[in-house]
């Protein structure tokens, strides 16, 4: 991906590893390690780029750029620009974006009873994603 391609570029989305399988187009765009978290965060408010480092730590500041601008290249989440640089931005969910949400619910409400069921539950539910996407 071009890191220097505009924010509106949507050329810059990976392609689907399996053409034509629903299931390989969405591992595409919600698929790894911090995207549904990211989307969880920003299901709850926009938010600036520390602000979403803070929450999803320990991403690194270079993974968190990369998943931001794949999601953005796929339309999920857009970069708000506050005013002239060196203005922060903020990043929120699109409408798009918005019809994901009831994925990123099944899966926490799935990773709650996987935690349960592991014994490993007792986390701090700010930090653990535990309340509810509307």
């Amino acid at each position: 991906m071009d890191k220097r391609a505009p924010s509106g570029n949507r050329s810059a989305a990976r392609p689907n590893p399996l053409p034509g399988c629903p299931m390989a187009a969405a591992f595409a765009a919600v698929g790894g390690k911090w995207k549904l978290t990211l989307l969880y965060w920003l299901a709850h408010d926009e938010a600036h780029f520390a602000g979403l480092r803070l929450r999803a730590a320990p991403i690194s500041a270079k993974v968190l750029a990369e998943q931001l601008r794949e999601l953005q290249a796929d339309g999920l989440v857009e970069r708000v620009e506050t005013g002239p640089v060196p203005a922060p931005v903020v990043y929120r969910l699109t409408p798009y974006g918005e019809t994901a949400l009831p994925l990123v619910e099944g899966v926490r409400l799935w990773g709650t009873a996987h935690l349960e069921r592991s014994g490993a539950a007792g986390a701090d539910p700010d930090r653990a994603c535990a309340h509810e996407v509307a």
